[in-house]
């Protein structure tokens, strides 16, 4: 039987809960699967501050670098960042997918994208800080990348959409950022992928297509900056932010698996987190293992349920849908994870 190790790392807010909820069901896929899990739990955020005194400890790197992938929550404010930078997760996957059943009562398009976003430079890592002078007081936060950087995420890129539909669109601001060359640079890797059309976009333009036509779109690739933002505006067009999930990965595959909301501390506690985020990641963790069977199966039992109308509360759009918590809605999974099994079990001995 094989076993893998997980570092789960919930951090805090909501996180907390729906990282415990996706363990209870990736036990439960596990078991069914013919595979362990090790969970050893680690802390990170505002928790791991005042335990250890730092925002990503090293007694937590420890655990991620022991481990055969990262399940990770939410957190506030620190440890993120040094998380992915510390294992050098630069190739962050975020699929944006409408449901069959969200789709039709709320008339949004067929949409399927994949967000490929550069994750351990740009803005969020380049030189920072405040100053003052005779204007007054201010702050920078400088927008840094190697082109080699670019033309890494780029190849990740170019190899999914050379797998899905053949069209790359590349996020960028050439007229207003000109010593950052996405186009240029993506264009030229492009030449090895003939394949694939590649559709270069300024960054505000994309922002409006993606909300009028987003069925045009297949891959986007982007800077860390725009990349976040693109990809969170893809939970308004699917229904809920709390619907997706990413994959963060290195060179060598290791992979950190999020899902891409914070921490809704107005909610956090109160049972009602959308966890689907996070399963969805985990989802992306069982693929990255090569356990296709386990993810197929915890897919199905996420289709069922969307389909006969349960949701939660970010989810709930009309009285003919059930509206279910976070600890109900484990159950609902636990229990199709289950009948399946047994229909699978009877099919076999007949």
């Amino acid at each position: 039987m094989k076993q893998y190790t997980v570092a789960a790392l919930p951090g805090e807010g909501i996180g907390l809960e729906v990282v415990e909820a996706t363990l209870t069901i990736l036990q439960k896929v596990a078991a069914k699967h013919n595979f362990s899990l090790q969970i050893n739990y680690g802390e990170i955020g505002q928790a791991a501050l005042e335990k250890y005194g730092s925002y990503f400890p090293e007694a937590t790197s420890q655990i991620c670098d022991r481990s055969d992938g990262i399940l990770f929550g939410a957190v506030n404010k620190g440890g993120l960042l040094e998380l992915r930078q510390q294992f050098e997760f630069f190739a962050n996957l975020r699929p944006v997918k409408t449901h069959p059943s969200l789709k039709s009562e709320r008339g949004f398009s067929a949409i399927d994208i994949l967000f490929v976003r550069e994750l351990v430079s740009g803005i969020y890592f380049g030189a920072s800080g405040r100053g003052e002078d005779e204007r007054g007081n201010f702050g920078y936060h400088t927008m840094h990348y190697y082109d080699w950087q670019i033309e890494r995420i780029a190849k990740i890129a170019l190899e999914k959409a050379k797998q899905r539909k053949g069209l790359l669109t590349v996020a960028h601001k050439e007229n207003a950022l000109p010593h950052l060359p996405w186009k240029k640079l993506v264009l030229e890797v492009a030449r090895e992928y003939p394949e694939v059309t590649v559709e270069p976009m300024l960054v505000d333009n994309l922002a409006m297509q993606l909300v009028i036509q987003p069925q045009h779109f297949d891959v986007i690739v982007a800077g860390n900056l725009f990349g976040d933002i693109l990809s969170d505006l893809g939970g308004a067009l699917v229904g809920s932010v709390g619907l997706l999930g990413s994959a963060s990965l290195n060179e060598s595959g290791f992979g950190l698996y999020e899902p891409i909301h914070g921490t809704a501390p107005d909610i956090a506690g109160k049972d009602i987190a959308n966890p689907l985020g996070t399963f969805a990641s985990a989802i992306m963790m069982l693929e990255q293992w090569g356990e296709h069977e386990a993810a197929k199966d915890w897919q199905q039992s996420w289709d069922a349920i969307l389909t006969e109308g349960y949701r939660t509360q970010d989810l709930y759009f009309h009285d003919s849908e059930i509206l279910i918590n976070t600890s109900e809605l484990v159950q609902l999974f636990l229990r199709k994870l289950n009948s399946s099994f047994i229909k699978k079990k009877s099919n076999t001995l007949t």
